[in-house]
């Protein structure tokens, strides 16, 4: 699974410098996948859409700070739990996603595909 910012996020920004992945993103930022990653040319993103690595996708939130499942990997790879969530000061404001649910196999595998 990725983890995901609920609405209850104060917006502190304690979680963007936590992720290995660059995968959480400040209110209203746009986003690319090559940002933290060593990816380049064209990837195809989880909802099937083929994305160059470099460009510029839209904000997936105007409110809070968000984190782009396709560039989480919970932290596998890197960390024994999400890093977010430790840092996160706000009580469950950070969650394993249920949308995405994913064994340690595919997130090892997404950490491998975006670091190469």
């Amino acid at each position: 699974m990725a983890v995901l910012i609920t609405d209850t996020c104060i917006n502190c920004g304690a979680c963007e410098p936590e992720c290995p992945n660059q995968a959480i993103y400040e209110t209203g930022a746009e986003w690319n996948m090559a940002e933290g990653t060593s990816l380049s040319g064209s990837v195809t993103l989880l909802n099937g859409a083929e994305v160059d690595a470099e460009d510029m996708q839209e904000p997936i939130s105007d409110e809070f700070y968000f984190i782009v499942a396709d560039k989480c990997t919970e932290c596998h790879g890197f960390h024994d739990e999400p890093q977010c969530i430790e840092a996160c000061p706000v009580p469950d404001c950070i969650i394993i996603d249920p949308a995405f649910e994913e064994s340690d196999e595919v997130l090892n595998a997404r950490k491998e595909f975006l670091h190469g």
